[in-house]
């Protein structure tokens, strides 16, 4: 079964958004973009906390924020009590947050990382499985 895609971001990670849906269906995912759907000043909560409802009320399996610094989408994300979102500059980070923190939302910085290293973590993301085992216990003490 395909992988449901939630994404979403603001004026600065539009145009790596812009073409990571279509990197994301070119890999079969169903993908949901939730805006901004122009280069055009925005407020990355308006697109963010649409995208983390998703994935809480169980419409889409996974999220991918894109803003300039990856930093206000991540702090946004995380505010929703099911979402576990990090903020990603590497292949090494995105595989660890998703085996140890069973994390569901990847963020990425894109006025700080190239958008073909983005497809890669991106990718690296949504192909790690979780561990579970002594990582669940911990998950589970995330929410307050």
């Amino acid at each position: 079964m395909s992988k449901k895609i939630a994404i979403g971001g603001d004026h600065a990670g539009y145009f790596h958004k812009e073409k990571m849906v279509k990197f994301l269906e070119s890999k079969g995912y169903e993908v949901k973009d939730f805006g901004p759907f122009s280069a055009d000043s925005a407020d990355y909560p308006d697109f963010v906390h649409p995208v983390c409802d998703s994935i809480e009320n169980g419409g889409y399996d996974f999220g991918v924020l894109i803003c300039g610094s990856g930093q206000g989408v991540t702090i946004t994300a995380n505010k929703h009590q099911q979402i576990r979102a990090a903020l990603c500059w590497d292949t090494d980070l995105a595989a660890v947050t998703r085996q140890h923190n069973n994390s569901n939302v990847v963020c990425l910085a894109a006025r700080w990382t190239a958008y073909e290293l983005a497809e890669t973590i991106v990718d690296t993301f949504l192909n790690t499985e979780f561990e579970g085992g002594r990582h669940q216990r911990r998950v589970d003490k995330i929410s307050c």
